[in-house]
């Protein structure tokens, strides 16, 4: 057996098509980008990865996105669950947070693979813990707090529907 069945890729390992990055100097800077995401009509059959460290604002720009798109009643994280669906105007939107996600079992166990084969938006937390067994995101979302407030946000589109998803869209 080869290195490469035994080492998962490594998530977003091919280089982004398109790439943009900014500030967001509050929360609702963060809320209004999270609009702007929720009109572009590409968002419909994304696969938007999130990363940074605990407390950068994964969630947070979750829940302004669900809100954007329409979901109602209490948003809740993913954390123990793996996955929470939500749907708004038609829209099925799965909420993962691999956080915790240790063995890749539970990837079919949960029936991850049917969710990520049916359309809809999906939008994962922690996705280095997939790796290799989720698709390539479409867009990934890199989050740095820079203080209390403040985030520096890089965005990087992976694949065409990625980047026509970024396109005209500014963090």
């Amino acid at each position: 057996m080869t290195s490469v069945l035994h080492h998962r890729p490594i998530v977003e390992s091919a280089p982004p098509l398109a790439m943009a990055d900014a500030t967001w100097h509050s929360e609702d800077d963060t809320a209004a980008w999270a609009r702007r995401l929720a009109t572009r009509p590409q968002l419909a059959n994304a696969y938007i990865t999130l990363h940074g460290d605990l407390g950068a604002g994964k969630t947070t720009l979750v829940r302004h996105l669900l809100r954007a798109l329409g979901v109602q009643g209490r948003i809740k994280s993913p954390t123990y669950a793996v996955v929470e669906p939500h749907e708004a105007g038609g829209l099925a939107i799965w909420h993962f947070d691999f956080y915790r996600f240790d063995d890749p079992r539970e990837w079919e166990d949960a029936g991850l693979r049917d969710i990520f084969a049916a359309p809809g938006l999906k939008l994962a937390e922690w996705p280095e813990k997939a790796a290799g067994l989720a698709p390539p995101a479409d867009l990934a979302i890199y989050l740095e707090a820079i203080d209390e407030m403040q985030r520096h946000v890089t965005l990087k589109a992976f694949t065409a529907p990625g980047q026509a998803l970024l396109e005209g869209l500014q963090p």
